[in-house]
């Protein structure tokens, strides 16, 4: 898991969480892919989007992102580039508290859970750790978020994953497609397309 070739697109509904929208284009090539996307959402009464291109190396780990934001608040842009070995720098400057990461998580997006995934490629019943750069939607922040993934089995379409993020005290199961991408985040979106 996950063996299927990834589609050239894919979309979300948010529910419950917030209202609202993300839409995914995937571009591969032999060095990596590039994942472009926008996020479109209704949260605590305030109007947002997030856009992002993140590329990522051939084994999935995170190159670099670039994010923009907009809401009331104002608009906002970052760019983060690792050196895929876990040591990352954001507009330039070092952030040494994310060493270690190899994920980017945004905050506004299903997508980026697929990372991890990807990158790990857990045999069923394995665990592990997934440290990820985790960019808050509202002001493009980014913080360490401590994870964990354990490859629970066939979920039907495709593989279940039990996640946890751990600094949010949070725990759910995640269903995934044959391609790797997330079809259920509980409480919080459902693949549409």
């Amino acid at each position: 898991m996950p063996g299927e070739q990834l589609p050239t697109t894919a979309a979300w509904r948010h529910l419950g969480l917030r209202e609202g929208f993300e839409v995914l284009f995937i571009d591969e090539d032999n060095d990596g892919r590039r994942f472009s996307g926008c996020t479109t959402a209704i949260e605590a009464d305030e109007a947002w989007t997030v856009s992002y291109v993140i590329d990522v190396d051939a084994s999935w780990r995170t190159r670099r992102a670039r994010i923009r934001s907009r809401s009331e608040g104002g608009e906002r842009t970052t760019e983060v580039r690792t050196d895929c070995d876990g040591h990352w720098r954001v507009d330039g400057v070092p952030l040494p508290e994310l060493n270690g990461c190899l994920d980017i998580d945004l905050e506004s997006s299903e997508f980026t859970n697929a990372f991890p995934v990807h990158r790990l490629q857990l045999g069923r019943g394995a665990r592990a750790r997934a440290p990820a750069a985790y960019v808050r939607a509202a002001n493009l922040s980014l913080e360490r978020l401590e994870q964990r993934y354990l490859r629970l089995g066939d979920g039907g379409r495709g593989e279940r994953y039990a996640y946890e993020a751990l600094g949010f005290d949070f725990r759910c199961e995640l269903a995934y497609d044959e391609a790797g991408l997330v079809l259920v985040y509980p409480g919080i979106a459902r693949r549409v397309a």
